[in-house]
């Protein structure tokens, strides 16, 4: 007889029962549908084993690799300690190391962790300050043995937290993080596929984080990066990108300006309009979307329709949460 612990309860599992039988009989509330692995309400976590292999059928493979699963079809083969999507782990403490100006909107904001802290370049971590106000923010970075996250944090009009990190945090102060989380991240294992990157704004921050894992892992496929942005002031790392394209010969980087890019070097347009109308067909291809809500929605649209699987289409929208004066 399997066990299941979910926060500080722990139930038997009887022979032949799914872990939503189980807490649903211990009056356990589990969000559940169709009760057969399809509408993927009853997703759950576990943070420590892993979940049988047939309980992630039909889901992401990054969703696969942190260990979710289907608890209406998933009949442990071992002692499970499970979470709801929404339910947290511990949180850690960071130290403010580096700000960095990227554009007039945007701070490159550089931490420091002690505490063991797992992530894949590409998630996102809830930041916290001393009074309890949050924000979720896209880590930029690939794991390394430095101990260090990076974020690129843009000023919203009336935002009071993107404000504050802009005009008042200072190095050595110190932040809370939830742990990582989000399945917009790269995952090796098909070295050869084609990847397209686009992003708008700070969404280069995830993208940044994604292509420096995918090269950091060898990969061979062509990589296709679109940034976009309104204006000129909107681009960053421009000279980065480009100086990266010309140490890969399978890395492609393209900058957007949707306004006014009079005697420019970048491409006229928007990002997405500008990726997806160079490539004849996304059929195998991975595609990454990160930034405004409306740019990713659309894109995802289009990118299915050009042949890409659903599976293959990883998307992180950056709504934003604005404070009235």
């Amino acid at each position: 007889m399997r066990s299941i612990t979910i926060g500080e309860s722990t139930f038997s599992c009887q022979p032949d029962e799914t872990v939503l039988e189980t807490l649903l009989r211990e009056n356990v509330k589990v969000p559940n549908g169709c009760r057969q692995g399809l509408c993927q309400a009853c997703l759950m976590r576990s943070l420590d084993n892993s979940p049988p292999a047939s309980a992630q059928v039909g889901l992401k493979d990054t969703l696969q690799k942190q260990k979710y699963f289907l608890a209406c079809v998933c009949r442990p083969e071992r002692n499970m300690t499970v979470a709801l999507p929404n339910q947290q782990g511990a949180s850690i403490e960071a130290g403010v190391i580096k700000k960095q100006r990227l554009t007039p909107d945007i701070i490159r904001l550089v931490l420091e962790y002690q505490t063991p802290f797992n992530f894949f370049a590409g998630q996102f971590v809830n930041l916290k300050r001393a009074d309890g106000l949050t924000r979720s923010y896209s880590i930029a970075n690939i794991p390394k043995n430095d101990n260090i996250l990076e974020f690129h944090i843009r000023r919203l009009p009336n935002g009071q937290f993107s404000s504050w990190v802009h005009d008042e945090l200072e190095p050595g102060a110190q932040l809370t993080l939830s742990e990582a989380q989000g399945s917009c991240h790269y995952l090796s294992g098909r070295a050869e596929q084609p990847l397209m990157l686009i992003g708008t704004g700070s969404g280069l921050a995830p993208l940044y984080g994604i292509l420096a894992d995918a090269l950091a892992q060898d990969h061979s496929g062509p990589i296709h990066l679109y940034h976009g942005s309104r204006d000129l002031n909107g681009l960053y790392f421009v000279e980065e990108m480009r100086e990266l394209a010309a140490e890969f010969d399978n890395f492609h980087y393209t900058s957007c300006v949707s306004g006014d890019a009079s005697e420019s070097d970048h491409v006229k347009g928007r990002a997405h309009d500008i990726a997806l109308s160079s490539i004849e067909t996304l059929k195998g291809w991975r595609v990454f979307l990160c930034g405004h809500p409306e740019m990713v929605n659309q894109s995802k649209r289009m990118a299915f329709m050009k042949g890409a699987s659903i599976a293959d289409i990883y998307a992180d929208a950056f709504h934003v949460m604005q404070d009235k004066k």
